[in-house]
């Protein structure tokens, strides 16, 4: 159920224990029961409205927040997520404390970085961002001091390891004198960062500005707003 992009392996687990999967038009109300790789799996209506009523919530986190759960002197990005600082427009849901349960970060952000930053309750979109087969991409501008020549920036694209292991290739560009734009596939931690101490560069700032087909936009600095409807990754 979670390979097909039905529901979070979690979800599956708690809609099989309600009786709300059918395979190939049978209830399934026993945990691990093996379906054949062609059959037809249907959720139940209940499951498809619980899927609906999940949120999945933009933020623009500041500097000095940290993406998940926090240790002892930092603040994790959920606390910004307040009724205060919605950004709303006529047709989106009100704030409601329901928002807040189950909500996670679908990928990191570090603490020296700015941008857009996922939450959400729905493993489906979890899964799609940072799932292991994931290859939604995640845009950023990023701010340099050090030289970079042609070959650095080649190596850039394609061609540096990480903790013994390659990279994807990446496309990384000049935007202006100090900046470049980095267009990734993979979400290691703190990679352009470290991608960039490779090259002699060192980062001095860096801000998320889109994920997959969604963007940062106008978002104002710790603000949030709900994924709209016809949104997506």
């Amino acid at each position: 159920m979670a390979e097909r992009g039905l529901c979070s392996r979690r979800d599956a687990d708690a809609y099989i224990a309600r009786g709300w999967v059918f395979v190939d038009g049978q209830r399934i109300s026993q945990l691990g029961t093996r379906a054949r790789p062609d059959a037809l799996i249907v959720l139940d209506r209940r499951a498809r409205d619980e899927q609906q009523s999940q949120r999945t919530i933009l933020l623009h986190k500041p500097v000095g927040y940290v993406s998940g759960q926090p240790e002892p002197g930092f603040v994790a990005a959920v606390t910004l997520i307040r009724p205060e600082n919605q950004v709303r427009t006529p047709d989106t849901p009100v704030f409601a404390a329901s928002c807040l349960q189950g909500l996670a970060p679908a990928g990191r952000l570090d603490i020296d970085s700015s941008g857009l930053l996922v939450l959400t309750q729905d493993g489906r979109i979890a899964r799609q961002l940072i799932g292991d087969e994931s290859t939604i991409e995640k845009e950023y501008l990023v701010r340099v001091d050090g030289r970079l020549d042609a070959r650095g920036l080649a190596l850039l694209n394609d061609g540096l390891s990480l903790d013994g292991r390659r990279l994807r290739p990446a496309r990384v560009e000049w935007i202006n004198d100090d900046q470049l734009r980095f267009v990734l596939r993979e979400g290691r931690k703190r990679q352009i960062r470290r991608m960039c101490e490779l090259v002699g560069l060192r980062v001095s700032g860096l801000k998320r500005v889109r994920i997959g087909a969604v963007r940062l936009g106008d978002l104002p600095l710790g603000r949030w707003r709900f994924l709209r409807p016809h949104e997506t990754f």
